[in-house]
């Protein structure tokens, strides 16, 4: 009896320990690693902090990537000087950072209907490469804003970057693609 009213509160922590087990098996599989990645999630998190104590605009506006200590900021302002408040908080965030890439777009354009369809490319995207054999999905990360497909992540080589750009051309209400991709052989990169 005692362990049928324990039985939710225990299938709650096997969901968190598995969550926490699939983390970091995924961590150890991306081409970054487990310590980079923990390191990215970090960054990610102290950015996420940053914004949310000293500007919510921002924080519900933006979306933040981060990959290898490179900050890759998405999503829609209505002024310059927010698009630039972005970046200034993120680099204050941590020392940790190498880059700030910011790709947000001042436009007082973007409703329901334009995040349910940039959603829908970001899955299509995920799909495709997904079922790529050639393609190592797990290293990209996908961000759609207004029909802009922007990737941050590491290419095995210069042929799975080309795969995976040309699929996210094909995806219908794709306007643009932009590559924050590197190569794993990048001599920029942080050792693993």
């Amino acid at each position: 009896m005692l362990l049928l009213a324990a039985a939710p509160v225990l299938s709650g922590c096997w969901g968190v320990a598995i969550g926490a087990g699939a983390a970091a098996g995924i961590a150890a599989a991306e081409e970054r690693g487990a310590k980079n990645a923990a390191n990215d999630k970090g960054i990610q998190l102290l950015i996420n902090d940053k914004l949310l104590k000293e500007n919510q605009y921002l924080w519900r506006k933006l979306s933040v990537t981060v990959y290898e200590g490179r900050v890759l900021l998405t999503g829609v302002v209505g002024t310059e000087f927010s698009r630039d408040e972005a970046t200034r908080l993120a680099w204050a965030a941590s020392d940790r950072i190498q880059e700030v890439i910011n790709e947000v777009q001042v436009t007082a354009s973007g409703d329901v209907l334009d995040y349910a369809n940039d959603t829908w490319i970001s899955s299509q995207l995920r799909f495709k490469i997904a079922g790529d054999r050639d393609i190592v999905d797990i290293n990209y990360s996908i961000e759609t804003v207004n029909g802009v497909v922007y990737l941050i992540g590491l290419a095995q080589d210069e042929e799975e970057l080309t795969r995976v750009t040309d699929y996210a051309r094909t995806i219908s209400g794709v306007r643009r693609v932009v590559s924050h991709v590197w190569l794993k052989t990048d001599p920029r990169r942080r050792p693993v």
